[in-house]
Formats: structure tokens, sequence, C-alpha cells
């Protein structure tokens, strides 16, 4: 059978396109906003409007309008669309906003102001909605907190007046903060903070306080005493001391006090430190400072349970920390350790959760470094270089409870027989891009039966081996993308066949060309299967009859021709991608043509599924090929015309067949 009328189908597709610019250009006055939820969301973000498109149902209720123009708002300028719960109007220039400007939006939640040169805000400007809860008006220029009108702000939960000039935290008397929960003074030019100040906050309860980017030179004293916070954020400060004595006998749960990079603070003593002895903190984060060497330097942080010492150059933590058993959190990303036993992990013997990622210098990991943390759960040490001759038992001595290690992004490892014995609890491990050597027998995960993520993507593993995965009886989640399988085959016999539970397989990029029948005959448990960025064809994919109500995932092949037999297989899955395929539009794959467009709801990714042949309908999308391979009324009269030639042609050779035979009696 062959491609018929490929050039009508092309003048067609010339004269579509030609219409199509033309309706375009029609459309693009009037409907511009993009609908994300029918009659709910409209996204209409730097087209240039300059009032609210008639086009937008009354029922809007998300409504993202930023960077447009809208010099004042008015009464008028949001009425018809009283549903709307959330309204964003960044940069949209404006410069007034009116008495009752948003009278008629009873149900707005949420204003969005950042980036508007506000010159005046009515009093009543903000008194239509019931339950007005976050307010932003960022970048606004806002030189006083008495410029935002009080009037309905009773219910407010966020106040975000980053980026402005605001020289004072002080809130007016008048000011409804009860029910304040997130106050963002970040980056405005307040140098102190009084009495005065903090009383005006005492309404609120549990409020988060942003004050980063704020250059304070004092705080007055008692101003923060007896008083509670969720969390404090002094960010970029330059002498932290001023902070701490400031925040005698306050309580918080979290106190950031990280710098910046490239700033020159002074080097952190326990002299500075010492105002953390008189208040009450649980998270403390100290990122990007410099440290005096001493043992007393932690003196303080006894009450600590989480402390974040991310960049703060340190090669070795002091050896004699003490009364730091409270600390549950710990992280040393992005230092200089050379060995992981100079992190002391015995000063913190009930730690659950460990972080030393991205490590400058290479990373030995040492012998029974972490043996004291035996509550450790999480262990993160990627991107950390980390090096050693086999892996992993004695590193992770006496780790029973550990759950989760991330050991991905790092030296090349070889992991020996049971190279888990020591943290049978795993859950997740996570070995991706880093090169692993493994023995052919036994498994190195034989005894993580209750392991559910195994990553092991570009790890370069033996793939050919049938028991590597052996034990993991539990696992769920397997990542092998990037590794690759011998001949480009995964046979039925593969590795996949001792973990019958899995859930969720990436084989993406691993060379794949061809799948054997029953290659997934026991993962009748399995979700998604992703083998994208492979060179499968259409042969072969019967090796998804196995599977049902599974997610596959088969972009970036080279399936050019999906046979008939296959489509009972693709119709008892949930979702099928078949994006970036070299997919034949010809009447040779009119069968799959057709099925395609009888299942869109199982496909995924349909914009970007088009056709690679024939030449005239390369890059045109599936849901747009309509083919005619009926035969044509000549064809049929020739077809005929064949057929009875064909019978006469037999008749006449019966009779001279019959003829003959008689002669010779």
């Amino acid at each position: 059978m062959t491609f018929v009328m490929a050039g009508y189908m092309s003048s067609c597709l010339l004269l579509t396109s030609l219409l199509t610019l033309q309706y375009i250009g029609a459309i693009s006055a009037t409907q511009m906003c993009t609908e994300v939820t029918v009659n709910l969301t409209y996204n209409c973000e730097s087209l240039r409007l300059e009032e609210i498109p008639e086009s937008l149902p009354a029922t809007t209720k998300f409504l993202e309008f930023s960077f447009n123009f809208l010099p004042d708002l008015q009464n008028s300028t949001f009425g018809r669309l009283r549903d709307l719960v959330y309204l964003d109007l960044t940069r949209c220039e404006i410069n007034w906003v009116h008495e009752d400007a948003f009278e008629n939006n009873k149900d707005l939640s949420t204003i969005i102001l950042t980036g508007n040169p506000l010159i005046f805000v009515a009093d009543t400007a903000f008194e239509g909605p019931r339950a007005l809860k976050h307010l932003t008006l960022t970048q606004t220029g806002i030189t006083s907190v008495t410029f935002i009108p009080m009037q309905n702000l009773g219910n407010l939960e966020t106040l975000h007046l980053g980026s402005n000039h605001l020289s004072s935290i002080q809130l007016p008397s008048t000011f409804p903060a009860h029910n304040l929960k997130v106050l963002d003074f970040e980056w405005n030019a307040i140098h102190h903070i009084t009495k005065k100040d903090i009383v005006s906050l005492r309404q609120a309860s549990n409020l988060s306080l942003n004050l980063k980017g704020n250059n304070i030179l004092d705080i007055e004293n008692g101003a923060f005493h007896s008083t509670a916070f969720q969390s404090l954020n002094f960010g970029g400060i330059f002498d932290i001391s001023i902070v701490l004595k400031g925040l005698q006998n306050s309580t918080t749960q979290t106190l950031w006090l990280g710098s910046f990079q490239d700033i020159g603070n002074p080097q952190i003593s326990s002299d500075m430190l010492e105002g953390m002895c008189n208040m009450s903190v649980e998270v403390l984060n100290l990122q990007s400072h410099h440290f005096l060497m001493s043992n007393t330097i932690f003196q303080c942080f006894t009450r600590l349970q989480e402390l974040d010492l991310t960049q703060t150059h340190w090669n070795s933590l002091p050896s004699g920390i003490e009364g730091m058993n409270q600390l549950k959190k710990l992280v040393l990303n992005q230092n200089l350790f050379d060995n992981l036993c100079q992190i002391s992990a015995a000063s913190f013997p009930s730690l659950t959760h460990l972080y030393v990622k991205g490590n400058i210098h290479k990373l030995d990991f040492g012998t029974g470094c972490l043996e004291k943390l035996k509550n450790l759960l999480h262990l993160d040490l990627s991107n950390s270089k980390v090096a050693s001759d086999t892996c992993c038992n004695v590193q992770l001595r006496n780790l029973s409870l550990l759950q989760y290690l991330n050991l991905s992004y790092n030296e090349p490892q070889t992991l020996e027989s049971e190279a888990f014995r020591e943290c049978p609890q795993l859950e997740l491990l996570d070995f991706a891009s880093t090169h692993l050597h493994t023995h052919a027998s036994p498994s190195p995960f034989q005894n993580l039966h209750v392991l559910q993520v195994l990553n092991l993507s570009n790890c370069l593993v033996d793939t050919s081996n049938p028991q590597l995965l052996e034990g993991l009886q539990g696992l769920q989640h397997l990542d092998l993308d990037g590794n690759s399988f011998h001949s480009g085959i995964l046979t039925k016999d593969n590795l996949l066949h001792t973990v019958d539970n899995l859930q969720v397989l990436v084989l993406s990029s691993c060379g794949l060309t061809a799948l054997e029948h029953q290659a997934f005959g026991n993962l009748g448990k399995l979700r998604y299967l992703d083998l994208q960025h492979n060179s499968l064809t259409g042969s072969g994919l019967d090796a998804f009859s196995d599977l049902k109500e599974t997610h596959l995932n088969l972009a970036a092949n080279s399936i050019r021709i999906i046979p008939p037999n296959l489509l009972p297989v693709f119709s008892q899955q949930r979702i099928i991608n078949l994006s970036h395929n070299p997919i034949d539009c010809s009447c040779s794959n009119i069968h799959f043509l057709n099925w395609y467009k009888e299942n869109l709801h199982k496909i995924s990714d349909p914009e970007e599924t088009t056709c690679g042949d024939p030449p005239a309908l390369n890059g045109v999308k599936l849901t747009n090929v309509t083919l005619s391979c009926a035969f044509s009324t000549v064809g049929i009269f020739f077809l005929v015309i064949f057929f009875l030639m064909g019978i006469t042609f037999l008749i006449i050779l019966i009779r001279r067949y019959v003829i003959r035979k008689y002669e010779n009696i």
C-alpha cells in the first residue's frame, strides 16, 4: 500500500498555515491572556495591556497581570471580576491606588504590588476584601510603614516590605498585627531597633521577622526581652555580637545569622557568641562566616537542635566540644575537610541528620569516623570527592538505624560483599554518577530488605550480573539511567528478575536497541517505566504485554511504525509518551494513527509527538494528520478487471488440461 494525496496534503497544510497566521492576528487584539485553568486561572503577563480584557470571564479567581500598564487603580478596574482570590500586579507602573479600589472583590486574599512606584494609596484602598491575608509591597519606594492604610487588614498574615527605604520596623499603634505570621523588611535602611519597635509586634504570635540585608548598628538593651518568634533573620550583619546582645532573654525557634560570600566580616570568636547563652534558640544558621579555632567556640550552643555551618571554612572541628547533646541536625556543606573523622562526630552523640555536601577538598571516608552516632538516620556526603579503598561496612560501623545514604557524585567506589551489613534499615541509597565496582556475587545489596529507592544512574555497574540486585525484595524505585547493557539488548533473564515489587524503573540513556519478550515478565506492579533516549524501534515492544496500567515513557527513541498487534498492549497502559520519535505518518502506519487519535487521553506530550516521514509531513503533530488510505474508484475498477482476468485465465488452463487428458484416452 502506498502513500496517497501527499501533494494534496502539503498544499492543504500550506493553506492552513496561511489561514492560521491570519487567525492568530485576528485574535491577538482581543483574547491574549493564557487560560491556565478553565474559567478560573489566567496569565496576562507582559502583554502591554492598559485595562482588564473583557474576554476574561467574571468567574476568574487567579489573575497574573504583571508587567502591564495600569498607572492608577480605580473602583471599576477589577469591579467585574468579583470572584478574584489572587491578584499579581507586579511592575504595572502603578502610582495611584484610589478609594475602594477593591471594593467589589470581597474574596480577594492576595494582592502583589511588587515594583510599582506608589505615590498615593487611599485610606480605604483595601477595604473591599473581607479576608485579605497576603500583601506584598516590595520595591514600591515606601519610606514609612504609616504609608500603608490600616483599614480592613485585621486578617493579614504576611506583609512583604522588602527593598524599600524604611528606617524603622515600628508599626503604627493602629496596625492590627494579631494574625501576622510573616513580616519582611529585608534590604531596607534599618540601622537601629528600639523597644518601641518590638512592642508594636507583641500582638503577633509565632512571627517570622526578616531583617536580612539591613546594616544593624545597635539594638536597645531589653528590646527583645520576653519576646517569642518563629524565626528571626539578620542575614548579612557585619557584627553578629550586636544581634546576640540585643536578643537577650528572647525566644526564637530559628535564628539566621548567615553572611554572604566575599564580605569581609570579622572572624567569629567565643566572646562574640556569648549572647547565645542567655536566649533560647533551636535552629541556628551561621553560614559563610570565618571562625577562630577554640574548644569553647560552641559553649553557648548546648540547647541547639540544628546548626548550619555551610561554607564556614572549617578544615577540622575542635575535638573538645562539650554539651551539644541535644543537636539533631548538623550541616557542614562546602567546607575544607580532608578526612571525615575531622568533623569530631563524637561531640554530637544525638545527631539524626548529618550533611557534608560539596566538600572543597577530596574527602577520605575514613574508618569508623561516625560510629558514635548510633541514632543517625540521614547521611549526605554527595559531591564531596569521597574516596575509599572498599565500601562501606568499616566506614558505616554502628549506624544500624541509618535510613538515608547519599554518596552520589563522588570518586569511584568498590563495593564489597554485603557492603551495607552495618545499616540494614536503609530505605534510600543514592550512588548517582559515582562509578561502582562490584564483585560478581554475592550482591553488595543483599541484606537491604527494606530498601525502597536505589539510584545507580551513571554508575557503570555490571548490568550483565543477574544477581546484582539480589536481596532487594522491598525495592520500589530503581534508577539505572546511563548504564549500558550488553549488545544493547534487555534480555528476559536480566538483573531485574529479583526485584518484583518495583513500581518505578528508569532505563533512559542505556543504549538499548531491543527488548526481549518477557523482559519485564515479573514486574507486574510497575507503574512507571522510563525508556527515553534509547534506540528502540517498533519491533520488540511486545515486551510490554506483561505490563498493565503503566506510564510508558518512550520519548526520543527510533520508533517509526507501531505494529497492529501491539495496539492492544498499548491500550492496557495508563499513559504513553512517544514524543521525539520519527513516527511514520503514511498508510503503512494507519492502524496506529487511528488508535492514537482515539486514545489521546493516554498520550503524554502530544505537542512534541510529530511525524518523521514522509518528508511532506515532517514535524506535523500526529493529531493534525488525516490520511485517506482506501482504494479510489479507478483502483477498484482495475482490481475487478484484474480479478476477472485471473479467473478467465484459470478457466482456460483447466479446460486445456481436461481436453489433453481425454485426448490421451
